[in-house]
């Protein structure tokens, strides 16, 4: 009973990360190959079928084997999110939220990004 559960959870989490990959390739706003990644994971621990799938994508497979192997993020992907990440930053500092959290907010994702650039940059697939 505990492993059908367990299963299930692993699954769950797997299908939830695909359909926010899924929407994330049809809204600018959300990235789609960190929920890739994140689905991936929960199915190499209880959906091996999807895993190999998601492997041998032709679109994002490469993706997913170059941050297994490497934690390898490609510099189109890197300068992409950064400029996201720039832009709402920007426009949170002329919202009416407090003073705190802008740099809260504005602190972690200038970290996140400082994290994403020195990543090392994949292989041509």
């Amino acid at each position: 009973m505990l492993q059908q559960t367990k299963i299930f959870l692993w699954r769950t989490i797997a299908v939830l990360a695909l359909i926010l990959g899924v929407i994330g390739a049809f809204l600018p706003i959300m990235p789609t190959v960190p929920f890739v990644l994140v689905a991936a994971w929960a199915g190499g621990h209880g959906w091996p079928q999807l895993e190999q799938y998601l492997l041998n994508h032709p679109k994002y497979g490469c993706h997913i084997r170059q941050w297994r192997e490497h934690g390898a993020v490609s510099r189109r992907a890197k300068s992409f999110a950064i400029f996201m990440m720039t832009c709402s930053g920007t426009m949170l500092w002329f919202t009416p939220a407090p003073v705190w959290s802008k740099w809260a907010v504005s602190l972690t994702m200038a970290s996140v990004g400082l994290w994403l650039w020195l990543r090392p940059e994949p292989e041509q697939c």
